[in-house]
């Protein structure tokens, strides 16, 4: 593989994540923030296992067939180098996982969460992301902590005093790099998740075959139902604007149904937003003018 290709190769794996990411995504509740995590996410991914057949690729490459090093690897630092340049590739991609896995992940889905129920205060908002965000930080330093200990071996000698338990632990963490502390944390947090998909596969493969029976409902009736519901939460919140056009003060109660009409019809103009994005979508038209076939497949079975 030519240097000169990696950036096509870049290139190529970040189209891939965002056709991915922008096909499957809700929506209705997809932001921007949360889009270019996911995408920045599953890129480093696949550049890192992109990473192990051009580690191989390289090794092959400084020999020739008999098992001779070629003449401009014979050389043990130019060896060194390259040993060394994808070695700190290793790191530094690693590294940007455990970043994403640990930090800037989970405050994107805290930060997420929080916009729901307060999006009028940005710094409430991240002040809580970051909260939840540390706590998150903490369980995983737990996890890290408990597989520091818990997989050691004990000891060889079963004579050996206190001192010798503890320097003979330190001695293990050391030479193990804390690989095994790392792969509980990690095998803990991905059996939890491995449940959680269980359960959601479960359930969508059970309701997949009602959703092909019962259908899907076309963007412009989705458009229809929302500037419905735009239009009737627009009406009300006038109504109770017209109830303080004279000066007097709202009440408690008004001022709290004004604010979730308020929250709502931001929702439903997003959604709006993105439902006129879907209504121009090639793939929504494509779509539109095999529904006959997809009509005469469902009636057949």
């Amino acid at each position: 593989m030519q240097i000169s290709q990696c950036p096509l190769y870049l290139q190529v794996i970040l189209a891939f994540c965002w056709v991915y990411i922008r096909k499957y995504q809700s929506r209705q509740e997809s932001e921007v923030i949360s889009t270019i995590t996911a995408i920045c996410a599953l890129a480093i991914a696949l550049i890192t296992s992109a990473l192990l057949p051009v580690d191989i690729f390289l090794v092959s490459f400084m020999k020739y067939p008999n098992g001779t090093y070629k003449e401009w690897a014979a050389n043990n630092e130019t060896r060194q180098q390259i040993e060394n340049t994808v070695l700190y590739g290793y790191y530094t991609l690693y590294s940007i996982i455990l970043l994403c896995v640990f930090l800037w992940i989970p405050f994107v889905y805290f930060y997420y969460e929080e916009k729901d129920e307060d999006n009028s205060n940005k710094c409430l908002q991240v002040k809580n992301a970051l909260k939840y965000t540390i706590g998150f930080v903490i369980v995983c330093s737990a996890l890290l902590l408990i597989g520091t200990f818990v997989p050691l071996e004990s000891p060889p000698n079963r004579n050996s005093t206190q001192w010798e338990k503890v320097q003979y632990l330190f001695e293990e963490l050391g030479s193990s790099h804390g690989l095994a502390a790392l792969s509980f944390s990690i095998s803990s947090l991905t059996l939890i998740g491995m449940l959680a998909v269980i359960t959601y596969t479960a359930y969508g493969m059970s309701v997949l075959p009602l959703n092909l029976i019962k259908g899907t409902r076309s963007i412009l009736y989705e458009r229809l139902e929302n500037t419905e519901d735009t239009e009737e939460v627009e009406h009300q919140i006038d109504k109770l604007k017209a109830k303080c056009a004279d000066g007097r003060p709202l009440s408690m109660r008004d001022r709290r149904n004004l604010q979730d009409l308020e929250a709502k019809l931001q929702v439903l103009r997003r959604q709006g937003r993105h439902l006129e994005v879907a209504e121009r979508n090639c793939c929504n038209k494509v779509g539109s003018a095999l529904r006959p076939m997809k009509s005469s497949i469902r009636k057949r079975f």
